[in-house]
């Protein structure tokens, strides 16, 4: 049986787990990932728009992983519309990128189950394997951690909210003026700091303390002791 500083620690990063795993179903059910306001320019182009005048030109775009809506602007009023990220908007995007982040988070939330039954293997006994030890627990964390920054680049470095405002536009041309990141990303991130935590606990769990051990000694008096 692992020691009670151990048990403690293992029953932390169970709860931890769990509370991780929670956040990533929540995060993956969403379409509020990014919100962002677009811009046509080709209207506002056309009517050679003032600074004043771009207000009328001016629509919003929210996504997630598998879907999400916006709301065009060109000149006669605000019109919306829902679109789904598959099976054809993903060709438009970096459909490996994209297809990697969802895979990331399923291999995420699952870890954070195995994470958590390997923990309440560890308070129990001490496994025989590695791969259901502190090692095997940490190796879970850290591949769950790839998922939020996959998404960081892809929105960062492929231009994912232009790539999806202007997706069947055949006329109008959109531009973004400004993105962020909305509630269910940062769910993720929370719930990447959470297995940052987690492998710190489980590098502490790997430390060996000292012991202290209390020697009674027993003081022999024999007649070779005495001296006079």
């Amino acid at each position: 049986m692992p020691g009670c500083f151990k048990q403690t620690l293992f029953a932390f990063v169970a709860v931890l787990s769990f509370v991780s795993f929670i956040l990533i179903l929540v995060a993956m059910g969403s379409s509020k990932w990014m919100t962002g306001k677009i811009l046509c320019k080709t209207g506002a182009e056309l009517v050679n728009a003032t600074d004043l005048e771009l207000i009328k030109f001016m629509g919003e775009i929210y996504y997630g992983l598998f879907g999400g809506g916006k709301m065009r602007q060109c000149g006669l009023g605000g019109r919306r519309s829902k679109f789904r990220i598959f099976p054809h908007l993903v060709k438009k995007l970096n459909t490996t990128l994209h297809v990697a982040i969802i895979l990331f988070l399923c291999m995420a939330f699952s870890f954070a189950l195995v994470s958590l039954g390997f923990c309440i293997l560890n308070i129990m006994k001490v496994p025989y394997r590695a791969i259901t030890g502190p090692a095997g627990i940490a190796l879970w964390n850290f591949i769950a951690v790839l998922a939020t920054t996959s998404f960081m680049a892809a929105v960062k470095l492929h231009h994912l909210t232009e790539r999806i405002a202007n997706f069947r536009e055949n006329i109008f041309r959109f531009v973004v003026l400004e993105e962020q990141y909305e509630y269910s990303f940062w769910l993720c991130v929370a719930s990447a700091a959470i297995h940052g935590v987690n492998m710190l606990l489980v590098a502490i769990s790997l430390i060996h303390f000292p012991s202290r051990k209390t020697k009674t000694e027993e003081a022999n008096v024999t007649a070779e002791d005495i001296m006079y």
